[in-house]
């Protein structure tokens, strides 16, 4: 669990619920629930119309990442492809079958079969380089999602001031209302730039960074796969992998 993006999407209610409170607003003033059809119903609308249902429901599945991101252990990732090369020195490409059905990462297993079957170095790096590519852009266009509601998200917060504007102009007979009608206008905007900068765009920046790091780790697979093929000596690829940990 990632602690750190727990702790700050937390504070991220404190921040909003704490700073109503002390500026004497009030709690009850966050909640409108016009502001709330506008602007949070509006954004999953527009986010809805803008993106292909595919990349929609990506985005929703590896929305948990910014708490629970995939378990990474690159050390004994390391620790692993120089024990399959010492086999492989030992027993030949071959004698590394038996893990292939051991692996439970398809990416890593689908790199280990074609080493097995062996395959050039350059056909192994092309085929696993455009699974690469291919399934970091797919994760990508889901993080970019949440880039676009915080893009959204802050206009139709004004869309909904406008609206609660035009409320309280039609009441001006009765200055009354005049006060509750202006801040329950004021709330729509809240409610887009807070979302945005609080939630969205955080959000989509976490999920870039994790995509990245599996990218990365995908990278030294493919690395570390290719000098097995090769014959490098298992020291060698250790220190070569090595590169990828800083």
């Amino acid at each position: 669990m990632d602690i750190f993006s727990l702790i700050g999407l937390i504070l991220a209610l404190v921040a909003l619920v704490g700073g109503s409170i002390l500026k004497g607003a009030g709690v009850s003033s966050l909640w409108s629930s016009a502001a709330f059809v506008i602007v949070i119903l509006g954004t999953v609308a527009a986010i809805l119309v803008h993106t292909p249902p595919a990349v929609f429901k990506r985005a929703v599945s590896i929305a948990r990442w910014v708490i629970r991101p995939p378990g990474a252990n690159h050390d004994g990732l390391v620790a692993q492809i120089v024990e399959w090369s010492n086999i492989a020195r030992k027993q030949g490409l071959l004698g590394l079958e038996p893990l292939v059905n051991e692996q439970s990462d398809p990416f890593l297993k689908k790199g280990l079969q074609m080493l097995v079957d062996g395959l050039e170095p350059e056909a192994i790096r092309h085929m696993l380089e455009i699974d690469l590519n291919s399934q970091e852009h797919q994760d990508l266009a889901a993080a970019k999602v949440f880039e676009a509601m915080g893009v959204y998200a802050p206009t139709l917060g004004i869309i909904g001031a406008v609206f609660g504007l035009i409320a309280v102009m039609k009441n001006l007979a009765d200055p009354s209302k005049l006060g509750h009608g202006i801040a329950a206008a004021f709330t729509a905007t809240i409610y887009g730039i807070a979302s945005a900068n609080l939630f969205f765009l955080p959000i989509a920046s976490k999920l870039k960074s994790v995509i990245g790091g599996q990218s990365r780790e995908r990278e030294m697979i493919i690395e570390g796969l290719i000098a097995i093929a090769q014959g490098e000596n298992p020291r060698n690829i250790e220190s070569k992998l090595a590169g990828f940990l800083h």
